[in-house]
């Protein structure tokens, strides 16, 4: 019983935190579609050196930093409510974004600490263990996982090996019985981890090491 209530409090967290990140609240770099293409014809209306092309990018990002501090506004480069209301005269509708967005975004987050080395016990870009390291970087995200590799296997659903995408979590039994290793999913058979020998690291999930000791796959997003 206690495991259940456990599994239950684990899933409607990641639940919550799923969806306050979905209706996010500021446009944003790697956000697209026509409410981006209006915040850069306003702009480029007001002389700013920028496309209206749908695609906010590094450049729309520093545009709005610029207006931003034209109006004393926190210069962070995010449309939120006030910029938005600054800039366009009006209340900003919600920012609606699917998995995928929040996929791209973690996996772009798991790459920034390729080299960082194992600490056992480690939580930070210091040194990280596998399971601080998948926290760490889904907490970048907004997603916010349990501490530990078994716990980590409690939270989503499982998937098979054939349907696996970017995002997903991995797991092995390497140490001890049971999921005591866990990496983020990559595509092409590839994953990230922070691994004992090598660090945060990519290697395959098929043949060799990581091949023996796969034992599984969740879906947390």
């Amino acid at each position: 019983m206690f495991r259940r209530a456990r599994v239950f409090f684990l899933l409607t967290m990641i639940m919550m935190c799923s969806v306050s990140l979905v209706q996010a609240s500021a446009f944003r770099i790697g956000d697209q579609g026509s409410d981006v293409a209006e915040i850069q014809r306003q702009l480029a209306s007001l002389g700013y050196d920028v496309a209206a092309d749908g695609d906010f990018g590094p450049a729309t990002a520093e545009a709005v930093k610029s207006f931003q501090a034209s109006q004393g506004l926190d210069s962070d480069g995010l449309v939120g409510p006030s910029t938005y209301s600054a800039l366009l005269g009006k209340a900003m509708p919600e920012v609606s974004r699917g998995s995928n967005y929040v996929s791209r975004r973690i996996i772009s987050e798991s790459m920034n600490y390729l080299g960082v080395p194992y600490v056992f016990g480690g939580t930070s870009p210091s040194g990280f263990d596998c399971s601080g390291y998948v926290r760490y970087v889904f907490a970048q995200a907004g997603v916010y996982l349990p501490r530990t590799a078994d716990a980590q296997y409690e939270v989503g659903y499982s998937v098979s090996t054939d349907e696996l995408r970017p995002g997903d979590l991995v797991f092995f039994s390497t140490y001890e019985a049971g999921p005591s290793h866990v990496g983020i999913y990559l595509g092409n058979g590839d994953f990230i981890n922070a691994s004992s020998s090598r660090g945060v690291s990519v290697a395959s999930i098929y043949g060799g090491y990581w091949g023996s000791c796969y034992i599984g796959a969740r879906r947390v997003l």
